[in-house]
């Protein structure tokens, strides 16, 4: 058991040093030292609070907690028998990382569309997942702000990744640290896409920082985490994302 709490909060130290680095470089840039020079870049034009960040922070340090938790349990404890998890790197070919890498993340999105909109059902909402849209105008800091219920249901994604695909505990370390980052766009406030994105069949794919900050403004729709396919397949992308978009763009480069 000492053991076990030891990896705990060792996992929890690197990821807290993590979060820090991986928001704060962002905020610091955007909302400290460039935020005038940026000002086109940015989506909406209200600002949020010191008070909003101290509470993100102090919800994403729970949700911090949780997740070290559960990747602890899944990889260090007799759970890991019922995973694929292999520690032997040549197990597998190099190249394979890379694939469990991207199978990870299309596993991580179909799990997040169907459990966010699952969080916005009526009675759900406001026991769970009001607490992260209480940051209707959101920042780096967002990004792992949840409720304590929301982010064990956060979590939990990473055991039917381990149980269908053979996962080393570096390609793990990898798929938070990519997620971490994507999840730090999505919520960063500004739109830093480059001009031709928009005319590339990755924007009929991906998602950007506009798509989700729509999500925190309107409160409905795009519910996808990495990509724009749930919300196009089942009627759920904002009707206004796409205009949005444009005019945000519009704005940056005209």
């Amino acid at each position: 058991m000492e053991k076990i709490i030891e990896t705990i909060v060792g996992i929890f130290s690197a990821s807290v040093i993590r979060y820090f680095i991986l928001a704060g470089i962002p905020f610091a840039l955007f909302y400290l030292f460039m935020p005038v020079k940026l000002g086109k870049f940015k989506i909406q034009q209200k600002l949020a609070t010191k008070k909003d960040f101290i509470r993100e922070v102090w919800h994403s340090m729970q949700s911090t907690l949780v997740f070290s938790i559960i990747a602890a349990g899944l990889v260090f404890t007799p759970l890991h028998q019922y995973t694929r998890i292999y520690t032997h790197i040549n197990d597998f070919p190099m190249w394979y990382m890379g694939v469990a890498l991207v199978l990870s993340l299309i596993i991580h999105d179909t799990y997040f569309y169907w459990m966010h909109r699952l969080l916005h059902h009526k009675k759900l909402f406001k026991l769970t997942h009001l607490v992260h849209h209480k940051s209707t105008n959101p920042s780096p800091w967002t990004s792992y702000s949840f409720h304590i219920l929301e982010a064990i249901t956060e979590g939990l994604v990473l055991v039917p990744i381990v149980i269908l695909l053979p996962m080393h505990p570096l390609t793990i370390l990898l798929f938070t640290v990519t997620g971490f980052i994507i999840n730090v766009y999505g919520h960063l406030g500004y739109e830093i896409m480059p001009k031709w994105f928009r005319f590339t069949w990755t924007f009929e794919i991906l998602n950007t920082s506009v798509h989700h900050n729509l999500h925190h403004s309107k409160f409905k729709g795009n519910y996808g985490l990495y990509f724009r396919i749930w919300d196009r397949l089942m009627g759920t992308e904002h009707p206004d994302y796409v205009k949005e978009y444009d005019r945000l763009q519009d704005q940056r480069f005209n």
